[in-house]
C-alpha cells in the first residue's frame, strides 16, 4: 500500500497540526517506557515489548500530531515514518517499529511463546532510543 492510499482510506488523515496531542503523546510514550522497565524488573516480558512497542508507537503519533497528521492504523502510521523520515529516523529504529508490531500482535491475539529476557530488554533499548530521536526532530521543529 502506498502512503497516497492510506490517505485515500482514511487511515491517515490530515488535521491542524497540534501541539497539545503531541505533548500528550510523548508524555504517554515516556510513561510506557518506564511501565516497560518496570515489568522487566518482574520478569513479565510479553507485557514489556507490549509497552515498549506503545511507547515507539506514542512517539511516533507525536511526530504525526505536529504534522498536522491523524493516524488510524500502526502499518500507516510506519509507512508514514518511511515515506517522510527515512533520512531523520535511523532504519534500524524505523524497521524495529515494523518488527515489534507484528511482534506486539503475536503477543496479543496469537499466543506467541515467551518473550526472552533479551529480546524484553532490546525492545527498552530500542524504544528508548526511538523516544530521544522523536524528541530531537519535535524540538527542532520549534
Amino acid at each position: 500500500m502506498e502512503l497516497e492510499e492510506c490517505f485515500r482510506k482514511r487511515l491517515l488523515r490530515k488535521i491542524s497540526p497540534d501541539k497539545l496531542k503531541s505533548g500528550n503523546s510523548l508524555k504517554i510514550a515516556e510513561n510506557k517506557l518506564l511501565r516497560a522497565k518496570e515489568l522487566f524488573a518482574k520478569d513479565f516480558f510479553n507485557e514489556v515489548l507490549v509497552s515498549a512497542y506503545t511507547s515507539i508507537f506514542q512517539s511516533a503519533r507525536a511526530l504525526l500530531y505536529l504534522n498536522g497528521v491523524q493516524e488510524k492504523s500502526h502499518f500507516a502510521t510506519i509507512l508514514y515514518l518511511e515515506k517522510n523520515y527515512s533520512k531523520k529516523i535511523s532504519s534500524y529504529l524505523i524497521e524495529a517499529f515494523k518488527v515489534y508490531q507484528l511482534d506486539r500482535h503475536k503477543v496479543l491475539y496469537d499466543l506467541l511463546d515467551e518473550i526472552s529476557s533479551e529480546e524484553a530488554e532490546l525492545s527498552i533499548e530500542d524504544a528508548e532510543g526511538f523516544l530521544i530521536e522523536i524528541k530531537e526532530l519535535i524540538n527542532n521543529k520549534k
